[in-house]
């Protein structure tokens, strides 16, 4: 079995008439995280929403496991065991917090112990379970688009930033959360634009820029490094810790 779960090879994704990935590679090793950085508009988001199957590429192979996905849409990703936590969270507002972790149960009713964890990592979901989603606050809201990820087992985690515009409490509870994730083996491709949250789970970084993949390699080596991460970024990370 191969150390690397998800391969994409020269992937060219275009939103309309603009032409967003130019020639993405990027390789996600297996049980490990790979955190997608860059600037704003450097096309991290429309890569996960490629990987999913919302914006099927023009050009370009995507392999889960070895075998081709490339030309499935996002039910079918989804049934091989890909979950996508979107940047806008994605939950149905006129639910109930329960009813949206029962949808996103692949397996039928949620697994007790597993949604135990999920209650202790996120206490607040116990709190509002029989309440509508759309009266979480927004941080809330992001607990339960992670938690409905989390309710069943997944080959992989495609997550876009999910601490962005959270208070500086609820980012320590989603961390705690998708340390406890990683710690359980989870394969994870995160975009996020928080680089102490990056550098704390990254085992792995990409670095964006118009479209391609620069620069890959040990998130430590990144971290380390505030000449390269300013050259590659225009920023330091240091400067963000």
């Amino acid at each position: 079995m191969s150390d690397i779960l998800l391969s994409l090879r020269d992937i060219h994704t275009d939103i309309g008439q603009y032409h967003i990935l130019h020639g993405v590679d990027l390789e996600v090793p297996r049980g490990q995280v790979t955190m997608l950085l860059g600037r704003n508009g450097a096309g991290k988001t429309t890569t996960l929403r490629t990987i999913m199957g919302i914006l099927p590429p023009h050009r370009g192979e995507i392999t889960l496991d070895g075998a081709p996905v490339t030309a499935l849409n996002s039910a079918l990703i989804a049934r091989q065991g890909v979950a996508l936590v979107p940047e806008d969270m994605g939950i149905f507002a006129n639910l109930t917090v329960e009813e949206n972790i029962i949808l996103a149960s692949l397996n039928g009713p949620p697994d007790r112990d597993r949604l135990e964890r999920i209650f202790t990592a996120f206490p607040a979901l116990r709190t509002f379970w029989k309440g509508r989603a759309g009266t979480l606050s927004g941080g809330q809201k992001q607990m339960l688009s992670v938690a409905r990820a989390m309710i069943t087992e997944r080959r992989l985690y495609l997550i876009d930033e999910p601490s962005k515009g959270l208070a500086p409490a609820i980012v320590s509870t989603l961390a705690k959360a998708l340390r406890e994730l990683k710690a359980a083996g989870a394969t994870i491709l995160m975009v996020e634009q928080n680089f102490r949250l990056a550098k704390a789970l990254g085992d792995h970084a990409a670095v964006m820029d118009n479209g391609r993949v620069i620069w890959a390699g040990p998130m430590a080596t990144l971290a380390a490094d505030p000449e390269l991460q300013s050259r590659l970024m225009g920023l330091s990370l240091e400067d963000h810790a």
